[in-house]
């Protein structure tokens, strides 16, 4: 990983014996309203002692980040996986130690992780857009910030693809 780039996010649980670094600008920074991230958000703020990531209006913030650039910084023993469905390669990863919601990786090959927002301290980027918003709760309006996708926007997916190429030429 490139270390001369700037810190912009760190991530850190509750109890402070988990910390997670991410370096650079993140591709993007959204909140999602699709059924998994509320499920998964419902499932993790249920553990004991949790403490509450998802927003009021039912979306779930995330800085997402080139999955090179993102590194717990201390303990990493702690860190466990959490699957809303057994076959998923969805990771909800959690500090067993305060069950603090830390990020979202992938078993597959996607090339990023998914910090959450809320955890987030430093320079944290503002959002960009809001996705998945056809699953949104029913009687909540969002805001008009930022542009609403009812999936997922090419812009998103472009940025993704982008984030992607750049780390081939990178190697």
């Amino acid at each position: 990983m490139n270390t001369s780039l700037r810190t912009t996010a760190t991530v850190t649980c509750t109890c402070g014996q988990v910390t997670v670094n991410a370096v650079g600008a993140p591709i993007a920074c959204v909140v999602c309203y699709c059924d998994d991230c509320q499920e998964g958000a419902r499932q993790l703020q249920s553990l004991p002692n949790a403490v509450a990531f998802q927003d009021p209006d039912g979306g779930t913030g995330y800085l997402v980040y080139r999955k090179d650039r993102v590194n717990c910084l201390q303990g990493g023993a702690l860190l466990r996986n959490h699957k809303i469905r057994v076959d998923s390669a969805t990771n909800r990863v959690v500090a067993s130690c305060c069950n603090s919601a830390m990020f979202v990786n992938f078993d597959d090959a996607r090339h990023w992780v998914d910090l959450y927002r809320s955890r987030c301290h430093g320079d944290v980027a503002p959002v960009q857009m809001r996705v998945g918003t056809k699953f949104k709760p029913q009687g909540i309006t969002l805001p008009t910030d930022v542009p609403h996708y009812p999936r997922f926007a090419p812009s998103f997916l472009l940025k993704l693809l982008l984030a992607r190429v750049a780390m081939l030429f990178e190697r």
